[in-house]
C-alpha cells in the first residue's frame, strides 16, 4: 500500500502524519492559530506537509493520498469545510481544492469522529466488524456509524450526531446546539464538572474538591475520575450517571441498527470501567433482547491516533 497523509485539525493544533498500511511512520503538530484566519491556518498547514515530504525523504509521486478530519459540518464531496465551530473562521472553506492545488495529491476531508470510526474499522477495534457506532466522549458526544461495511455519512453528509439524541421532552440543561434535552448535555465532560460542582454546592466533602483546591481550584473530569478510582462516593456515583445517560441514549441506537460493537473513545472514556459497566448495564436492561445480546461495548484501540490514521484512509472510503 502506498503511502498516505493523514491531518486532524483542532482549534489549538494540527496534527500531521505519514501513514503506512495503518501504521504511523512520522507525526508532527503545528499551532492551529484560529484567531489569525483560516488562510493562516491553511499555509501552515502546507508547511507541515513539505517538512513532513522533506523529512521522510518522500516525493509527491509516493503519496496516494491525503486525508484531513475536522470538528463540525463538512461537505466530504466538494471537499469543503461547513463550518467548524471550535475554530473560529471556518466557514465554507473548500480546503481540499486548496491542498490539490499546491501538491496535486488527491485530497478528501470528513467529520472527526467519523474518521476516527474509519481508523477504527481499517485498524482497530471493528476489524472484522460490519456494523457497529463509534463514539467518543469528551467535551462533547460525537458518533460515526459503519454500517455493511461502511461509514455511514448522510443525506448532507450530517449523519451520527448521537450527542444530540434527546433524553428529555421538555427543559434539561442547554446544549451547546441550542436545544435543550440533549445526550451530550446530560453526559459530557462539561456535565461532570457541572455535577461535581453541584455537590460541592450542596456541602458535599469530596476528594476532587481537594484535588482542585490543590491545582489552582478548577475542577476537570480527570480529576472526577481520578477520585472515583481512589473510592470517593460522590464521584463514583457522578460516573454512574453519566454512564446511564449514555448507556440510555445508546440503547435507543441498538434497537435502531442492531450494530456488532459500540467502540467506545475519546477523553472522558479513559475512566474505563468507571464509565464502561454502567454503559454496559443500562443496554444490557433497557435494549431489546436481540439486539442488546448480539452487542458488545469495548474501549478503542487506535487512541488519540485515531483521526490521522482514519483521514488517511479517506481516499478509498
Amino acid at each position: 500500500m502506498a503511502k498516505r497523509i493523514g491531518i486532524d485539525v483542532g482549534g489549538t493544533n494540527v496534527k500531521i502524519a505519514l501513514v503506512d498500511d495503518g501504521k504511523i511512520i512520522y507525526s508532527n503538530s503545528v499551532p492551529t492559530y484560529a484567531k489569525m484566519g483560516y488562510e493562516y491556518t491553511v499555509n501552515n498547514i502546507k508547511q507541515a506537509i513539505k517538512d513532513l515530504m522533506k523529512e521522510t525523504n518522500t516525493e509527491t509521486k509516493d503519496i496516494q493520498g491525503i486525508g484531513f478530519d475536522f470538528p463540525g459540518q463538512v461537505d466530504c464531496k466538494t471537499g469543503v469545510v461547513k463550518l467548524a465551530p471550535n475554530i473560529p473562521g471556518w466557514v465554507n472553506v473548500p480546503i481540499a481544492q486548496m491542498i490539490e492545488e499546491e501538491f496535486h495529491i488527491p485530497t478528501r476531508i470528513d467529520n472527526d469522529v467519523r474518521c476516527a470510526a474509519l481508523g477504527e474499522l481499517k485498524f482497530g477495534a471493528g476489524r472484522g466488524c460490519e456494523n457497529f457506532i463509534c463514539i467518543t466522549v469528551g467535551t462533547g458526544i460525537g458518533s460515526g456509524i459503519v454500517i455493511n461495511g461502511k461509514v455511514v455519512r448522510g443525506a448532507s453528509n450530517a449523519a451520527g450526531e448521537l450527542g444530540h439524541i434527546k433524553l428529555q421532552m421538555n427543559g434539561g440543561p442547554i446544549c451547546g446546539c441550542g436545544d435543550t434535552g440533549c445526550l451530550e448535555a446530560f453526559a459530557s465532560g462539561p456535565s461532570i464538572v457541572a455535577m461535581a460542582q453541584d455537590y460541592i454546592k450542596g456541602g458535599k466533602s469530596t476528594k476532587f474538591r481537594e484535588m482542585a483546591a490543590a491545582e489552582g481550584g478548577e475542577i476537570t473530569p480527570y480529576m472526577v475520575a481520578k477520585a472515583a478510582e481512589a473510592g470517593d462516593p460522590v464521584a463514583k456515583r457522578i460516573f454512574e450517571i453519566v454512564g446511564e445517560y449514555i448507556g440510555i441514549g445508546l440503547t435507543s441506537v441498538i434497537n435502531l441498527l442492531n450494530p456488532e460493537k459500540v467502540i467506545i473513545g475519546g477523553g472522558v472514556a479513559e475512566a474505563g470501567d468507571l464509565l464502561f459497566d454502567p454503559i454496559r448495564r443500562t443496554i444490557k436492561e433497557r435494549a431489546m433482547v436481540v439486539a442488546g445480546e448480539a452487542v458488545e461495548i469495548v474501549p478503542a484501540e487506535l487512541g488519540n491516533s485515531a483521526g490521522v490514521i482514519g483521514a488517511s484512509m479517506l481516499i478509498d472510503a
